[in-house]
């Protein structure tokens, strides 16, 4: 009240407002790669995605320069009579053409390889399989970012105020949420936290300790069936953490409620 503005743990976006310090573990960032690319900003992730194919076609194209270098067929250009490891392969250009065309299937049919070359062959089936690996992985990547949930939950519209409200002769605590979209949100279940400091009988401090506020767990009303907006109630009894607080307390006290709305999108 009195239009005073708080510092949020969790902003109305839905973004967690903690940031991490003084993480010695990097590495550990690195042992789940996947979720890490998948963490990253936009930008981050479309770099990491053109590198890794031009970094993946750059070292097999260098390879590729090497075994003909190796072989002596750039000395042997105008040569027919000898029998390259790559047809038509003249320079480090045509070996990095090569290498896109083996990586991404083109085939063009200008540059193949012989049957003259074994370890081409194996470098041919390596690249391959390397390349099939590298395709999975960034387009999974790509596939699960643009499929996170950010985008959907801006159709989800909670109220914009909390009330506090006898509702069948027992003081409530209530908001309402409903969905914008025609699909449905499947098997929705509601939970809320109270967020607020707190120190125990033994003197210890706990900044931002969580406590369930129940929405209806044991009477299986969490689970929503999110057609039409519902109002979602939490009654102030003896197990409520508001029970023993005042109206002018509510007023003053510095805590934040969270709620957070799961379920699985109808379509996806």
């Amino acid at each position: 009240s009195g239009g005073r503005k708080r510092q949020r743990y969790v902003e109305k976006d839905g973004k967690c407002n903690v940031q991490h310090g003084n993480v010695r573990e990097t590495y550990r960032y690195l042992t789940d790669i996947f979720t890490t690319l998948v963490d990253l900003k936009w930008r981050f992730s479309l770099l990491v995605f053109i590198l890794a194919y031009a970094v993946t076609w750059l070292f097999f194209g260098l390879i590729w320069w090497f075994i003909a270098y190796c072989r002596g067929d750039l000395d042997h250009l105008e040569d027919h009579a000898w029998t390259p490891c790559v047809n038509n392969l003249n320079g480090f250009v045509s070996a990095f053409l090569f290498s896109i065309e083996t990586e991404t299937t083109i085939g063009y049919g200008h540059r193949v390889i012989t049957d003259k070359c074994p370890e081409g062959i194996v470098l041919l089936l390596l690249q391959a399989i390397l390349g099939s690996m590298v395709n999975a992985f960034m387009v999974g990547c790509m596939f699960v970012k643009i499929s996170q949930p950010n985008k959907r939950a801006e159709t989800l519209v909670f109220s914009s105020h909390a009330v506090v409200s006898l509702r069948d002769d027992r003081l409530c605590l209530m908001f309402r949420v409903g969905d914008l979209r025609d699909s449905h949100i499947v098997e929705a279940s509601i939970r809320a936290k109270l967020i607020k400091s707190k120190q125990t009988q033994e003197g210890e401090f706990i900044p931002l300790d969580q406590t369930d506020l129940s929405v209806g767990f044991e009477t299986g009303d969490d689970r929503l069936f999110l057609v039409s907006p519902l109002i979602i109630s939490h009654e102030i009894d003896e197990r409520s953490p508001f029970w023993d607080v005042s109206r002018h307390q509510l007023e003053k006290d510095d805590f934040e409620i969270v709620v957070i709305l799961e379920g699985m999108v109808e379509a996806t």
